[in-house]
């Protein structure tokens, strides 16, 4: 084969068009925050590095120091914030969303101080009948958090979550999502979604569905897989690894997921996206080798994807 055919059927790294990231909390359940951040930051596989809320200063200036010599893309994800106290920015009580927002500012003030451009977080628990009500209420807290992100030339990002599955959030399926983003674009330009392939099997919908639904909107991916059958070990929201028994995500769906963002247009070496990958081990199984599975499963699915 001449040389120019072999140039044509290279594929172009994924590095070009995305900053692969990985979530740490997801990755390293078990090991420790500083030991964790550092086996990220040692491994050139990684673009981006998500963080969360750190226990202590101490903590926090280990973290800072070992990010400031990687040049890593730092993102900060606040969900944990909600998620372990049970805290809701759609809070009907008005007590209890100012709570929400009250850590939300502080995350924005965390990830400044990290090297973060941003935060992502979700949206609460809902009930039918009072539905509209907390979309209000998420909007006020959105909006709060948007005004004072801007201060500071940062951002702030929504994931889209299940709404009846597991995390039963209000945001939601990708339309009310739309809509969501669509409303808070009218106010703040700082504001955008975070899409994960994890949660398309949990909200019923296709990668095409929810990227073309959400396309204007999206400002951060991420991947992974999920177990949609009930009485299966690893049910719900819980990021198995790819190849998980019963799992509804492996090679064929990332491809899939990587064409879609292809056809509208998320290729772009300009300003490319992080695409962090959001699988954490079960059981007993190992995090380094859980870690390893996926890259290589984003690897196969990256040469899958058509010319």
């Amino acid at each position: 084969m001449q040389r120019k055919e072999q140039n044509e059927i290279m594929r172009e790294s994924i590095h070009k068009y995305f900053q692969v990231g990985t979530i740490r909390w997801m990755s390293f359940p078990k090991m420790g925050v500083v030991e964790s951040v550092k086996r990220i930051a040692s491994d050139d596989y990684f673009d981006a590095v998500e963080i969360s809320q750190c226990k202590d200063e101490e903590e926090r200036k280990a973290v800072k120091e070992i990010l400031e010599q990687s040049h890593l893309k730092v993102c900060y994800g606040a969900q944990p914030r909600l998620l372990g106290p049970k805290l809701n920015p759609n809070d009907l009580n008005e007590e209890g969303r100012k709570k929400a927002e009250a850590t939300l500012i502080e995350a924005v003030d965390e990830a400044e101080y990290l090297g973060a451009e941003g935060i992502a977080f979700l949206a609460g628990k809902w009930e039918e009948s009072t539905k509209d009500l907390a979309y209000g209420q998420l909007l006020k807290t959105t909006r709060n958090l948007c005004t004072y992100a801007a201060e500071k030339n940062m951002t702030v990002e929504l994931e889209v979550f299940d709404y009846d599955l597991d995390k039963a959030a209000l945001i939601g399926p990708a339309p009310y999502a739309a809509r969501f983003a669509a409303d808070m674009r009218t106010t703040h330009n700082n504001f955008g979604l975070l899409v994960d392939l994890s949660h398309f099997p949990t909200t019923y919908e296709t990668s095409k569905f929810v990227i073309q639904t959400l396309r204007p909107y999206i400002t951060h991916l991420h991947f992974g897989n999920a177990v949609v059958k009930k009485g299966c070990p690893g049910y719900g929201d819980k990021h198995p690894r790819f190849g998980f028994p019963e799992s509804a995500n492996d090679t064929p769906e990332l491809t899939d997921y990587l064409t879609v963002l292809k056809q509208e247009g998320f290729f772009d070496a300009s300003a490319p996206l992080v695409l962090s990958m959001e699988v954490t081990p079960m059981g007993d199984e190992d995090e380094e080798i859980v870690l390893a599975s996926t890259k290589r499963v984003l690897n196969r699915a990256w040469a899958l994807v058509e010319d």
